[in-house]
C-alpha cells in the first residue's frame, strides 16, 4: 500500500472568513469612477445636510463618541446619504460592515449573512448588517430578523424611503431606533456642486441662475444633483448654458411621488389644509403637483367634494354644486382640458367662506343616535297606514305645518325621554348668517306657539 496522501492545509480559523471581509475602503477612486463614488464621504464629518443626527449632538455622533451602536432604521428620500452614512457608521464603530437588498436579495441571502456574521462573532468580529429598501422585506421576512438582532449577531441598520409606521413590523421597530434623514437644503446642495467643481478642476459651464435652477431641480436629491453636474462636466460647450438652455439640455426631472405611497398622503392634507385655510395659490401649487405626478383627477374631484362638505358647508352651497360642475366637465372633456374645470372648483373652495358647522352637528347627531337609537319619536309623528295603528294612537294630534300661519306649526318632534337637542349652529359667515336669522326666527314662533 502506497502513502496515505498528505492532509490539506487547514489555516487558523480567522483566515476561514478572509474572503467575507469587506474590503478596506480607498482613499483614491479610478478616474472613470462616477462622480458621486468620487465624492462619497470618507467619514461622517462629510456627510452634508444630516447634521442633526451625524453631528456630535446627533444620534449617530452620540453612538459613535460612546463606541457603541444600536439597530436603526435610517428614513429618507432618495439621495440623502443613508448607505453611505451606514458604511460609515460600520468603520468609525469597527464593525465589519455587509450590504444586501430587499429588492434582489431573498431568504437564502438572509440566511448566509446571519450564518456569516454568527462565525464572524466567534471570533470577535461584529457584524453591521445594511438593508437597502428594507420595507420590501414582507411581514415574515421583517420577523426573520427578529432573533439575530435581539442575540446581537447582527446590528441592523435598514434604509427605507417610506414611513417606518406604516411599511415595517411593530416587533422590528420596538427593536431598531428610526432616524430620519432631511432632504439635502440648497445649502448641502451647494457644498456638493463645490466639491464637484474642485474634483473636476474647473466650474460648471452656467450662468448664476443657470445653476440655482440645477439646483432647485435636484429637489434635495444629492445623488440626482451630482449624476446631473457629471452630465454637463462630460461635455465641451461654447458658452455658458442659462436656465433655459439648461432645461433643453438635461432631461427634465420628474417630481418624486407615488401615489400609493406617504409622499401621496401629505399632499392631499396638504391641498386639503390649504382650501381649509383659504389660500387659493397654495391649495393650486398642491394640485398641480398632484396633477403633474400623475395622481387619478377622480381621486381628487373626490377630495375637492370632501372639503366643500366639511369646511364650507351651507356657508356657501355653491361650493358642492362647483365640485359636482367640476366632476361633470372632466367627465365630458378629459385630460388636459377638463383639468381646467378642477383648477376652477379648487380656486372656488379656497376663496369660499368656512364653515363646519355641519361637519360638527353630524358628528354630534351620530354621536346622539348611537346612545339613543332605542327611543320612539313622539306619538303624533309616527307613521299610521293601519286602522290598528291610528287606535292606539299613531298620528293624533299631527299638524300639518301648511295649514298653520307662515306655515310653521312649532310643534315637538323630540322622543318624550329626550328633549330638544341643538346640533347645528350656523355661523355668521356667508349664507350661514340668513340660516342663523331664519333658525332665531322660527325658535320665537315656536317659543310663542307653545306659551
Amino acid at each position: 500500500m502506497g502513502k496515505p496522501p498528505p492532509r490539506p492545509y487547514l489555516p487558523p480559523m480567522a483566515d476561514l472568513f478572509a474572503g467575507f471581509e469587506p474590503a478596506a475602503p480607498t482613499e483614491t477612486h479610478p478616474e472613470n469612477a462616477p462622480l458621486a463614488d468620487r465624492l462619497r464621504p470618507r467619514t461622517l464629518d462629510e456627510v452634508v445636510g444630516q447634521d442633526h443626527i451625524t453631528g456630535p449632538e446627533g444620534a449617530i455622533g452620540r453612538m459613535v463618541s460612546a463606541g457603541r451602536l444600536s439597530s436603526i432604521i435610517l428614513w429618507g428620500p432618495p439621495g440623502t446619504g443613508k448607505t453611505t452614512i451606514a458604511r460609515l457608521l460600520a468603520d468609525a464603530v469597527d464593525l465589519r460592515f455587509v450590504a444586501i437588498s430587499a429588492v434582489f436579495s431573498g431568504v437564502a441571502d438572509l440566511k448566509k449573512s446571519f450564518a456569516e456574521a454568527r462565525e464572524h462573532a466567534k471570533i470577535g468580529k461584529r457584524t453591521l448588517l445594511f438593508v437597502d429598501e428594507i420595507h420590501r422585506f414582507n411581514r415574515a421576512q421583517q420577523d426573520g430578523f427578529l432573533p439575530y438582532v435581539e442575540d446581537g449577531t447582527v446590528t441592523l441598520v435598514g434604509a427605507t424611503t417610506e414611513n417606518p409606521s406604516f411599511e415595517l413590523n411593530a416587533a422590528l421597530l420596538s427593536r431598531a431606533q428610526v432616524l430620519i434623514l432631511e432632504r439635502l437644503g440648497r445649502g448641502a446642495l451647494e457644498q456638493l456642486l463645490d466639491r464637484a467643481e474642485t474634483e473636476m478642476e474647473r466650474p460648471l459651464p452656467l450662468t448664476p441662475p443657470a445653476k440655482d435652477a440645477l439646483i432647485a431641480s435636484a429637489d434635495g436629491d444629492g445623488r440626482f444633483l451630482l449624476n446631473q453636474a457629471e452630465t454637463l462636466f462630460s461635455v465641451n460647450l461654447p458658452e455658458l448654458l442659462d436656465p433655459a438652455g439648461l432645461s433643453n439640455f438635461l432631461q427634465r426631472r420628474v417630481a418624486v411621488y407615488d401615489k400609493d405611497r406617504e409622499g401621496h398622503y401629505n399632499l392631499i392634507s396638504a391641498l386639503h389644509k390649504s382650501i381649509r385655510g383659504s389660500d387659493p395659490q397654495a391649495a393650486l401649487y398642491y394640485l398641480a403637483r398632484m396633477l403633474t405626478a400623475g395622481e387619478e383627477p377622480l381621486f381628487l374631484l373626490r377630495r375637492l367634494t370632501r372639503a366643500a362638505v366639511e369646511d364650507i358647508g351651507l356657508a356657501d352651497p355653491q361650493a358642492l354644486v362647483q365640485c359636482i360642475a367640476a366632476k361633470d366637465t372632466y367627465d365630458f372633456l378629459g385630460s388636459p382640458e377638463g383639468e381646467l374645470a378642477i383648477a376652477q372648483a379648487c380656486v372656488y373652495l379656497a376663496t369660499a367662506p368656512k364653515s363646519n358647522a355641519v361637519y360638527k352637528a353630524q358628528k354630534a347627531a351620530w354621536k346622539s343616535a348611537r346612545e339613543t337609537g332605542s327611543l320612539m319619536p313622539p306619538a303624533s309623528i309616527r307613521n299610521a297606514p293601519t286602522k290598528l295603528m291610528r287606535d292606539i294612537g299613531y298620528g293624533k294630534g299631527y299638524a300639518y305645518d301648511h295649514d298653520a300661519e307662515d306655515a310653521f306649526s312649532g310643534s315637538d318632534y323630540w322622543p318624550d325621554e329626550m328633549g330638544a337637542q341643538t346640533f347645528y349652529t350656523p355661523t355668521e359667515r356667508g349664507f350661514e348668517k340668513r340660516l342663523s336669522e331664519r333658525l332665531a326666527y322660527w325658535d320665537g314662533l315656536r317659543a310663542e306657539k307653545r306659551s
